[in-house]
């Protein structure tokens, strides 16, 4: 007989036992302590019947599963408690740039103000998050030693959010009224996280000399930041105790970083979120962003509008609208070649195509093409990341094309349009077997309908079980891939529109 037909007789026997004995057995409890017993026998012998480890991993990946389904696949929108620290003053201004990624009776949230609003903003628009008027500060008066004259109000942003807003809420992102967020993309990114677990996470300035006043440990809160439920929690309960041990740091998001390093915790970078301290145009740094997904914007009113040609709310309105159609994209670069005409072309979905009259790696296109100034320093190193700067060589300077239209073609291909801003006015790039792309005015891309995903493409080659033990213990594993999508230049059109398909990447594709 088999071993495992001599473990079943042997069961059969215990099982009839047990049955014989519950027959005689009176009471709920009693049979309760039975079955209890029971279950625990069978899992003894099957622990004993395991190659060694081999029982104990099983009932850890059992444990992992359940709690991956509960961290990684149900945190949605609704549970996501936005805090947006605003002026009376200025909100007439500020209003377009809240309104653009705010959803009336989906997104939970609310606008923390100085003072109840003017007249003029009544009634109350249902495209605007509700307002409230912070509490009074008086009592911390002889704290307020800040630089920012209202760092103890916005700072209290996050206490007064968290005690009006804590029903079913994982997560609470705080912001300012100019700060504008791509709220598909943020919640799938905290999705990832575990939010019973105390979580902070921002991302600094580009300006190192930003970083190097306050902290580099420190989320910018014009860019956004979230904050766990229960850090949330811990953050409420001893914040105003904290304003008090910290009555000179300048801002409120550092005397917040300071607060939630005494709780022990740290920063978690997301290069999505996006400070934006720099000034002129910053369409150098949009269209070499990194392989990320884009969380948010901010100082749109001290950069010059984004697209050319329209205002700084027209400018936002146009790239909402290619967000509205697939923000994961949005930004991201894709890189290919036409070898034919020794071309390359860097994509940036949603906003910007440029092509170079010469083959350049990736390497080199990644480094954001230095089209703005920082917003304030002028030692070196000046930013959190290489620049190029801009060139008159006509094999370094690239064709400028914008974003103009999208469309859906069928189910499956969605269409972006990107059009020439103006005659590049160089020479074609000198070595031979260059062309020059001066005749091209349209750049048609191509991309899937379906949302680009960010979890890792190393994941389809590890076993479930491994997959699932991976994502609970390495969170940026799981968040983002870190590769970006390959593409295609498929064809040229009547000598002046090029199509570009992108694409996943295959496995060990180079680029170059």
């Amino acid at each position: 007989m088999s071993v495992i037909g001599a473990w079943c007789a042997k069961f059969n026997l215990v099982r009839e036992k047990i049955c014989t004995l519950l027959e005689k057995v009176s009471g709920d409890l009693c049979k309760t302590l039975v079955i209890a017993g029971l279950l625990l026998f069978i899992i003894y012998i099957f622990h004993l019947n395991q190659p060694s480890g081999q029982s104990t991993k099983y009932f850890n990946t059992f444990f992992l599963e359940r709690r991956a389904k509960k961290l990684y696949t149900t945190t949605n929108i609704s549970h996501v408690v936005f805090g947006i620290a605003g002026s009376a003053n200025t909100w007439r201004v500020r209003k377009p740039y809240t309104d653009a990624w705010w959803r009336p009776n989906i997104t939970r949230g609310l606008l923390w103000l100085e003072r109840a609003p003017g007249a003029e903003n009544f009634p109350w628009s249902s495209s605007s998050p509700p307002f409230r008027v912070s509490e009074d500060i008086e009592k911390f008066k002889e704290y307020n030693r800040h630089g920012m004259r209202h760092a103890i109000r916005m700072a209290r942003v996050i206490l007064e959010t968290f005690r009006e807003i804590n029903k079913d809420a994982r997560w609470y992102v705080m912001a300012d009224d100019d700060t504008i967020l791509f709220i598909d993309n943020l919640v799938e990114l905290l999705g990832k996280y575990d939010h019973n677990k105390y979580y902070y996470i921002g991302e600094n300035s580009e300006c190192v000399a930003s970083n190097y006043d306050y902290s580099f440990q420190m989320a910018f809160g014009g860019a956004g930041f979230a904050l766990s439920f229960p850090l949330a929690e811990a953050l409420a309960k001893h914040l105003d105790h904290c304003l008090m041990r910290y009555p000179t740091l300048y801002g409120s998001d550092h005397i917040l970083q300071a607060c939630i390093a005494d709780l022990g915790v740290t920063l978690t970078h997301a290069q999505g979120f996006h400070q934006t301290d720099l000034h002129g145009d910053i369409s150098g740094k949009l269209s070499a962003h990194p392989p990320v997904p884009l969380l948010s914007l901010h100082h749109l009113d001290y950069v010059e509008p984004i697209f050319p040609s329209m205002n700084r709310y027209e400018a936002l309105n146009h790239l909402m609208e290619a967000a509205k159609v697939d923000s994961s994209r949005l930004l991201q670069q894709s890189i290919c070649y036409h070898k034919q005409n020794n071309w390359t072309f860097s994509i940036s979905w949603g906003y910007s195509a440029q092509i170079y009259e010469k083959i350049h790696p990736p390497s080199f296109l990644e480094r954001p093409l230095q089209t703005f100034y920082p917003w304030k320093g002028t030692g070196r190193p000046q930013y959190m990341f290489h620049t190029r700067p801009m060139s008159r060589d006509p094999c370094e300077a690239p064709h400028f094309f914008f974003f103009e239209s999208i469309e859906k073609a069928g189910g499956s291909e969605i269409i972006s349009s990107y059009v020439r801003r103006s005659p590049r006015m160089l020479q074609a790039c000198g070595p031979s077997g260059n062309h020059t792309a001066d005749m091209i005015m349209r750049i048609r891309v191509i991309s899937p309908a379906t949302r680009f995903s960010w979890v890792s493409t190393n994941m389809s080659s590890l076993h479930r079980n491994e997959c699932i033990y991976t994502c609970l213990t390495n969170v940026a594993f799981f968040s983002q891939n870190g590769r970006r999508e390959c593409c295609d230049c498929i064809r040229i059109i009547n000598k002046n529109v090029t199509e570009v398909k992108i694409r996943g990447c295959m496995k060990d594709e180079t680029m170059a």
